[in-house]
């Protein structure tokens, strides 16, 4: 096999954590070689609505519109306890007047904007910004509120911010299930021999991170200039973790809930084919 295939990824420390042995030839791949592509996750999302990288990371909120053309990977994604998405803003904010509120997200596509509209329904439709950029509109009064991901969960007392709600505590406690955040897809037109393959390369770049941790330092450091090394591994720590090896029966449930509860609430329609690449999600 031999097949060089574009591969979508963020340049968050857990998305270069996970995909450097792949991208540097530290793990035997089959013949695939991956070209990266690093963006910010809303971008991937929407480069995945037009089928435009082979293999990339998007957000579950996204999955249901592409999942067509895409099947889901079960290694290399975002899922876990603890890790979700706030609501932050200058100062305390009422359920009245977040219903008015200028709120930015980091996405339409994002889960993280899923989970904000399935935890309440009335909020109005949030502002798309570049997640880097959210806390500090926000903090010079330009929002309302911000909904923020990543190592923003670290920072944002930094801004002069408070947390208003912990999306993903407020998921676990509702859903009884880990927060699904992003996954790794790959286009079905690949087929079933190229697919496995790029499903095992993936499986092989976690867990040479996992066991060889040093290996990725410069690689993260190196898209994570501007971030304190504490930071860094805290992120890495929270991010990546067992369902990144593989999702699971946990993960598929989890990500099957969500998809439940979406379309109970009229967020997604019904989806045609299996989502998960050997599963039923």
């Amino acid at each position: 096999m031999s097949e060089a295939l574009t591969l979508g990824f963020s340049p968050c420390p857990n998305d270069t954590f996970v995909f450097d042995a792949l991208v540097h030839g530290r793990i035997p791949t089959d013949g695939l070689h991956m070209v990266p592509r690093l963006e910010d996750v809303e971008t991937l999302n929407l480069l995945a609505r037009r089928e435009a990288l082979d293999v990339t990371k998007v957000s579950y909120g996204v999955l249901p519109y592409i999942a067509d053309r895409y099947t889901l990977l079960r290694s290399g994604g975002a899922l876990g306890h603890g890790c979700g998405p706030l609501l932050v803003a200058r100062r305390p904010l009422s359920g009245d007047d977040l219903r008015s509120a200028r709120i930015l997200i980091p996405g339409e596509d994002t889960t993280a904007n899923l989970l904000l509209r399935l935890w309440n329904p009335e909020l109005p439709a949030g502002e798309p910004t570049l997640y880097s950029e959210i806390m500090p509109a926000v903090a010079r009064g330009d929002a309302d509120a911000g909904l923020i991901i990543h190592e923003s969960r670290f920072t944002y007392p930094d801004h002069g911010l408070r947390k208003l709600v912990d999306l993903g505590a407020w998921w676990e406690e509702e859903a009884d299930a880990p927060i699904p955040l992003g996954g790794i897809v790959a286009r079905r037109a690949l087929g079933q021999e190229v697919l496995g393959a790029v499903d095992e390369a993936v499986r092989r770049s976690v867990e040479h991170a996992f066991a060889h941790p040093v290996d990725s330092a410069p690689y993260v450091a190196a898209h994570a200039r501007e971030m304190d090394p504490e930071v860094t591994r805290r992120h890495i720590d929270l991010y990546v973790n067992d369902f990144s090896i593989d999702l699971g029966g946990e993960g598929e449930r989890a990500v099957a809930e969500l998809f439940r509860r979406a379309r109970q609430a009229g967020l997604i329609g019904e989806m045609g084919p299996s989502v998960l690449r050997s599963g039923t999600i």
